[in-house]
C-alpha cells in the first residue's frame, strides 16, 4: 500500500485539491474492494482473490487523471476525462506493472467495448476495454459506488442508484452491474 501512495505523490502534491480528492477516493474504493475479495475468500476457498494486489490496483486505478482536464477535481492537464484510465495504464505499463495498467485501462463504468468506442466516436482506441478477472471486477464494481465529486467524497451510493446510473448507457450493462451485485453485494 505504501508503495501506491508513494507512485501518487509523484504524480500529485499532496496540499492540492486534485490529491485529497483522488486519495479519498481511491482509498473508498480500496475498502470496498478489500471488503469484498475477504468475503469471496472466505466463503469460497478455491477463489483465492490476491488481496495485495486489490489493494495496489484499487488505489492506484484513477492515477491517469493527473492529465485530465478536470478543473471541479483540481486536474488541468490537457487529456479528455474518459482517457484518465488509457494514461493511467501507459504510465503503470512504463513502470513494470502490467496487472495494475489493465484495473486502469478497463475500470470505466463496467467496461467499454469496441462497437461502444465506435459508435459514440469515443476518444479511445476502438478495442474492448473490459474488466476480466475477478480482481478487475471488483475494484471496477467497487468504483461504482464512490464519485470523485468533492462535496459527495465521503457518501456511498446505494446499488439502486449505481444501477440507475450505469443502465443510462445501455441496459446490458445494468445486466452486468446484477450479475456484479449478486456476486459482490453485501
Amino acid at each position: 500500500m505504501i508503495q501506491a501512495l508513494d507512485l501518487i505523490e509523484q504524480y500529485f502534491l499532496p496540499h492540492t485539491k486534485a490529491y485529497r480528492i483522488l486519495r479519498s477516493h481511491s482509498e473508498q474504493v480500496a475498502n470496498k474492494a478489500l471488503l469484498i475479495a475477504k468475503e469471496l475468500n472466505k466463503r469460497n476457498h478455491n477463489d483465492s482473490i490476491d488481496i495485495n494486489f486489490i489493494t495496489e490496483a484499487a488505489l492506484l486505478h484513477d492515477i491517469g487523471i493527473f492529465a485530465v482536464y478536470a478543473p471541479e477535481l483540481g486536474c488541468f492537464g490537457q487529456q479528455p476525462y474518459l482517457r484518465h484510465g488509457l494514461i493511467g495504464a501507459q504510465l503503470l505499463n512504463a513502470l513494470g506493472m502490467p496487472r495494475h495498467a489493465l484495473v486502469c485501462e478497463r475500470h470505466i463504468g463496467v467496461g467499454l467495448t469496441a462497437d461502444e468506442i465506435a459508435t459514440k466516436q469515443l476518444p479511445l482506441p476502438q478495442r474492448d476495454y473490459l474488466p476480466l478477472t475477478i480482481e478487475e471486477q471488483i475494484i471496477t464494481y467497487a468504483d461504482l459506488f464512490f464519485s470523485k465529486n468533492p462535496c459527495k467524497l465521503t457518501q456511498e451510493k446505494s446499488p439502486t442508484t449505481v444501477r440507475q446510473t450505469v443502465t443510462y448507457y445501455g441496459e446490458e450493462k445494468g445486466l452486468i452491474f446484477d450479475q456484479w451485485h449478486t456476486r459482490f453485494g453485501q
